[in-house]
């Protein structure tokens, strides 16, 4: 009857009747989907759209504190408040971890072992996440129900929960290997085929292994057998993302960066830091080398920021980004310090306009002009110098048909390049770099097939149309070869391993876009980019190396006393000040 009970609070949660419920004593062939089955689905569905929102509610915080989008607060501690992990949480603890056990009863019992494989993987890449966010998390005690009203945090800073989790990984391996089970109804990632998930499930190990070997170089030997065997994920059609759909209401199914910057309201400050690296760190020959991504990345809403009123300025050290004869104005000490070319103010003059770190000063009558989510991976506008407004009601651009970039194959070969490099496991790094930039630009480019390109953006000066792809989409290719050319070639101008390092993880830095929680394991791993914009304040307080708990857990939990931000992980061995 207990599983009974559970299942039927979620149904009742969920609007279904008494007469859709099932009869959990029954045994049914696992290569067939019967009747009884469709409750199993339901819930595997719930589970799998849990774990979506698990991972969209780790942005903000790991995006804002990599400088992938702009904190807008001045210092670490405003910007983020305990009930700002709620909601990543109650998914976790109160949503996830309880469904995929309640499944894993009746799958099992039923010999789904997809149903069951799968879900032991989202949920490791859960319990691994919680670990990499915050530190020491409950586990062994957790979901006792009443037996233990208060569980207590696993001690070790999570050590013991990444084992745990390592565990359940290889038990789903095992489950998945040779299985001919029935597939869930729906399988939003894989589409029921277990050999994928498998290979999925190897590439989380390796990003675990990874970030382990901080402190803990035994871990090589596993990095090699994985890299020996073969299976990771290597190729497009195997990367481990959410896609999400048009809809717009019942539900609303579109990407969040979507809904964030294409309805009526104004969107998020993206980094200057950021579409700075895209448009101009990079230089050649006295001009800035442009990665070719970044039309799909951001969409720019003004075409020129030097004809901007002066009100829309909160520049905190210069009352506008430019100086009285048009040049732009040299960033404060602090930043030149870090980087002499450092961003300030705005990411470039033609149209990048977000934040710098750390700027909490008032909102200005700006929507029009910031820079919003582009095309990839947010499914809305790509950049070709249009610069319309994009409050329109979701009518632009894919209508957020995105995606979620959670683990990527060009990730992997990101991560097979640190791994070699520092670490020495086999392959050549450079060889692992070259490839991963080329997935990385490959998979965006991809989302050339939402553009008409036909599309007329412009006239030559005899009166000729110039169309889309004759302007921005033909030179890819080259635009592609010559920026992987510029990276190889810097990266074999230097012989020091830490400035060979620092190509690399700004490179993942760059590919990862759309996914906070790489960049900031990335950044805490490394202590790269090293040239991260420190705060527009000089007092910006402690880089977060763990994020506080959340108030409902601090709140609710008798035995949880509120932690502190340079709390370490397990993993994270580097020194106190080891990043800013």
């Amino acid at each position: 009857m207990k599983i009974f009970n559970k299942i039927l609070v979620v149904l009742m949660l969920t609007g279904f009747s008494s007469c859709q419920m099932f009869n959990l004593d029954l045994l049914d062939n696992p290569n067939e989907v019967t009747p009884e089955g469709v409750g199993v689905d339901f819930l595997y569905n719930n589970i799998q759209l849990t774990y979506r929102n698990f991972y969209n509610n780790t942005w903000n915080f790991t995006a804002d504190v990599s400088r992938m989008t702009a904190m807008t607060n001045y210092t670490y501690n405003s910007a983020f408040q305990a009930v700002s992990y709620n909601g990543l949480w109650n998914n976790a603890y109160s949503q996830l971890f309880s469904d995929v056990e309640t499944l894993l009863e009746v799958a099992e019992a039923r010999g789904l072992d997809i149903h069951a494989g799968t879900a032991k993987l989202m949920k490791a890449y859960v319990m691994v996440s919680l670990v990499d966010i915050f530190g020491a998390v409950p586990y062994s005690q957790a979901l006792q129900g009443t037996d233990v009203i208060s569980p207590a945090s696993d001690g070790d800073g999570g050590k013991s929960v990444y084992a745990a989790a390592e565990a359940l990984i290889d038990d789903a391996i095992a489950q998945l290997d040779g299985t001919v089970a029935a597939g869930p109804a729906s399988d939003i990632f894989y589409d029921g085929d277990p050999s994928k998930w498998i290979t999925f499930a190897k590439t989380l190990k390796l990003k675990m292994y990874l970030n382990m070997s901080v402190g803990d170089a035994s871990v090589k030997s596993k990095m090699d057998a994985l890299i020996d065997g073969g299976d990771l994920i290597d190729s497009e059609d195997e990367d481990f993302q959410f896609q999400y759909s048009v809809e717009r209401n019942n539900p609303n199914s579109r990407h969040p960066f979507y809904n964030n910057s294409y309805e009526n309201e104004d969107g998020d400050y993206q980094s200057n830091y950021y579409m700075w690296l895209l448009r101009a760190e990079k230089q050649l020959n006295g001009d800035a080398l442009v990665d070719p991504r970044i039309r799909f990345y951001f969409y720019r809403q003004d075409p020129d920021l030097s004809n901007e009123d002066a009100t829309i300025w909160d520049c905190i050290y210069t009352a506008t980004p430019f100086t009285a004869t048009g040049e732009l104005e040299s960033p404060p000490p602090h930043y030149t310090a870090v980087d002499p070319n450092m961003a300030f103010c705005i990411a470039s003059i033609d149209g990048y306009f977000g934040r710098d770190h750390g700027n909490g000063s008032g909102i200005p009558p700006d929507g029009q002009i910031r820079t919003v989510y582009g095309l990839y991976p947010a499914g809305g506008s790509f950049d070709d110098n249009s610069f319309d407004y994009t409050q329109n009601q979701g009518t632009d651009g894919a209508l957020g048909q995105g995606i979620n970039p959670i683990l990527l194959s060009s990730f992997t070969d990101f991560m097979l390049a640190e791994a070699a490099l520092t670490l020495g496991t086999s392959g050549d790094p450079k060889a692992y770099l070259e490839s991963a930039i080329d997935k990385s630009m490959e998979k965006v480019f991809g989302y050339q097939s939402f553009l008409t390109p036909g599309k007329v953006v412009g006239r030559t000066p005899t009166g000729e149309d110039i169309t889309l792809k004759q302007a921005f989409l033909d030179p890819l290719d080259s635009l592609k070869n010559s920026y992987i050319t510029y990276v190889l070639d810097a990266y074999d101008a230097t012989a020091d391993e830490g400035e060979k390092l620092d190509i690399i993880t700004k490179e993942f830095y760059i590919a990862a876009w759309g996914n906070g929680l790489e960049a900031y394991n990335m950044i805490r791993r490394t202590g790269k980019p090293a040239n991260l914009q420190p705060g527009i304040e000089t007092s910006v307080g402690d880089f977060i190396r763990s994020a506080i708990y959340p108030a409902v857990h601090v709140n609710l939990n008798a035995n949880v006393q509120q932690k502190s931000v340079t709390e370490q992980v397990f993993w994270d061995t580097n020194p106190p000040n080891f990043v800013k």
